[in-house]
């Protein structure tokens, strides 16, 4: 019986934990305006889960070994915040749970329909936005498509995870420029 619990060994976890970042360059963020609460965006089920996912042909393949830090919506509410605040110079931008009205004057809500790599190894982010006015009428989504090459080869996860940032990066910037918010 004890020779039997002297060959059980740890298992050494072979994961590899990705996060994602943001990619627009940091500046001081001097600026009150505009403040937007940043909603955990809406996503596929099957995307939002530890595992990265991998669309081959009409199949979804789950990763063992390659697991997200933080979930994808947390992540992507996160890394949006971050990004718009940057270009705008805005200390009050900050992803929420749960929207205070007192506290911010717009709610960024995004719609992702898809956020992974396609046949021909391009990283699509597909979805809607918009920026919903804490007092006054509904606003309409603003619909969006963005196409990134991932440049890593032979293909890996950290080179889809920097096509993920850069799509991100992308969105914040289209974000920014189609609402002519102020960048200090």
């Amino acid at each position: 019986m004890l020779s039997a619990c002297g060959v059980l060994q740890p298992v050494k976890d072979l994961a590899v934990r990705h996060m994602l970042d943001p990619l627009v360059a940091e500046r001081p963020l001097t600026s009150s305006a505009p403040a937007i609460a940043i909603k955990r965006p809406s996503l596929p089920e099957y995307l939002d889960r530890q595992q990265l996912v991998t669309r081959k042909g009409d199949e979804l393949v789950l990763s063992d070994l390659d697991l997200w830090a933080e979930s994808l919506s947390a992540a992507v509410s996160r890394v949006t915040a971050s990004n718009l605040s940057r270009l705008t110079g805005s200390m009050n931008i900050r992803p929420v749970e749960n929207f205070t009205a007192l506290d911010y004057t717009t709610l960024l809500e995004l719609n992702l329909t898809q956020f992974e790599p396609d046949a021909a190894n391009t990283l699509i982010l597909q979805g809607t936005w918009k920026l919903q006015p804490v007092n006054g009428k509904e606003t309409p989504p603003h619909f969006f498509r963005i196409v990134v090459p991932i440049s890593s080869a032979p293909v890996s996860m950290a080179g889809r995870v920097t096509a993920m940032n850069r799509a991100l990066q992308s969105l914040a910037r289209q974000i920014v420029a189609s609402q002519h918010l102020k960048s200090s």
